[in-house]
């Protein structure tokens, strides 16, 4: 992944060094369950143990290996002799290399749900604050992006943050679904390692063992992570695109943070334009771009093969450090979002009282008249104001049907805002349970 998206954290759990560590964890953790055992001598369990935890492994010599080996595994074992001297015979005794690969990869995709985890959270706080402070702010809702009726700013980020819990279970559900490790050798039969070796290792990383490893952990488990962050993109994407939405020039009833000394065009010195906003749609794609591949690893050939093993070296990182980048910079937006409500008025107040158009309904329909004939009446009213053409109240206390069934005082108070957010309080409860 390109360091432009990229946070340190993230990057560092797919880095050589953490690989080659996680390696190392697991070959140990083998051998000290081989030694408990009696299958190895514990005073070469607890050598390798020593001097592996002390050595700096060296990536470049590793990859010097590997261009004769062509084997990455095999490359690191030989790296590895070499600090430990006569008993690395002990190491890798009956495991195969995908149960090193395997187990590593589960690991490495543990830290990263616990990275994106916490990013959730984050964002969850910002999403929560943001919609307390905006929680009677009223704003116009959309549908199809056409005025329809009031809602408030804060329903619209409670929406936001209801989402996102969802997103946090996913990805809780997608951790513990990838927390499987497979040390059970050629084929997965154990035939050359005890299976106590696998609960053993299972135990020290915190992963269970899996049922049946066949050589390689089943790939439907990866496919239902990386579709987990797919979902979790969208959801980010769809944030975004509100945002977007809603600087538009004609709108402005929100906007990014446009900070001391931003330039927002190289062209044109007045722009504030929704770059971070954008730039998330653009990454919640590059997430995506992921879980295609991953449903396709599940295929693969009798025992193993290893047509999953380019895509994982890609997806894992690039997946996971994205979304990592993502999830901060939409807490940032969240956090320093400019909300404009005097705008948000006036555009409540664009389409001269269409917005009540359904109470006007609804009314009319009390009071006797069909509902054909009702919205007969409110339409007909309604379409000289949408064209711009008079005040959408006044039409109505002019047209004789209607005022037969609705006095002047009666349609005044039809028009008032306070009854679209009356449940608003209801709404909260539900997704913030206070």
């Amino acid at each position: 992944m390109i360091p432009r998206y990229s946070r340190p954290e993230m990057v560092a759990v797919w880095s050589p060094e953490t690989r080659f560590r996680i390696w190392f964890e697991i070959e140990a953790s083998a051998c000290e369950a081989m030694a408990e055992l009696s299958v190895i001598p514990k005073e070469a369990a607890r050598a390798i143990r020593e001097k592996g935890e002390s050595a700096k492994f060296d990536v470049a010599r590793i990859d010097e290996i590997e261009r004769v080996t062509k084997h990455d595994v095999i490359a690191f074992l030989t790296h590895l002799a070499e600090f430990i001297g006569e008993d690395s015979r002990f190491v890798h005794m009956g495991l195969t290399s995908s149960d090193v690969l395997d187990t590593c990869l589960a690991v490495q995709l543990q830290r990263a749900s616990d990275i994106l985890i916490a990013d959730v959270d984050g964002l969850l706080e910002a999403i929560k604050r943001r919609a307390f402070e905006h929680k009677l702010t009223p704003t116009v809702g959309r549908s199809h992006g056409i005025h329809a009726e009031p809602t408030t700013f804060g329903v619209k980020l409670a929406l936001a943050y209801a989402e996102f819990k969802r997103a946090r279970a996913r990805l809780a559900a997608a951790r513990e679904e990838i927390s499987t490790c497979a040390i059970s050798g050629a084929v997965g039969t154990f035939a050359n390692i005890d299976p106590r070796v696998e609960a053993f290792v299972a135990k020290r990383l915190n992963l269970d063992p899996e049922p049946v490893s066949t050589q390689v952990i089943p790939r439907d488990r990866h496919a239902a992570f990386f579709a987990a962050l797919g979902v979790v993109a969208s959801s980010v994407e769809r944030l975004a695109t509100e945002i977007r939405h809603l600087q538009r020039t004609e709108v402005l009833e929100a906007e990014e943070y446009f900070s001391e000394g931003q330039k927002g065009s190289s062209a044109m010195p007045h722009k504030r334009n929704p770059v971070l906003t954008e730039n998330l749609t653009g990454l919640a794609r590059m997430v995506r771009s992921a879980v295609t591949p991953a449903l396709e690893n599940v295929a693969l050939w009798h025992e193993r093969d290893i047509s999953h093993s380019s895509v994982e070296r890609m997806i894992g990182p690039d997946a996971t450090i994205t979304l990592d980048f993502a999830l901060a910079r939409l807490t940032g937006v969240i956090d320093k979002l400019l909300v404009y409500p005097d705008n948000m008025q006036k555009n409540l107040d664009r389409l001269g009282g269409l917005i009540h158009s359904q109470r006007v309904l609804l009314a009319l329909t009390q009071n006797g008249l069909s509902r054909e004939d009702a919205y007969t009446l409110v339409q007909r009213n309604a379409m000289p104001v949408w064209r711009g053409e008079g005040d959408f109240l006044a039409l109505l206390k002019a047209d004789k049907d209607v005022v037969k069934a609705l006095s002047p005082a009666e349609l005044e108070a039809l028009f008032d805002l306070g009854y679209h957010i009356k449940h608003v309080d209801t709404i909260f409860g539900r997704v913030f349970g206070e």
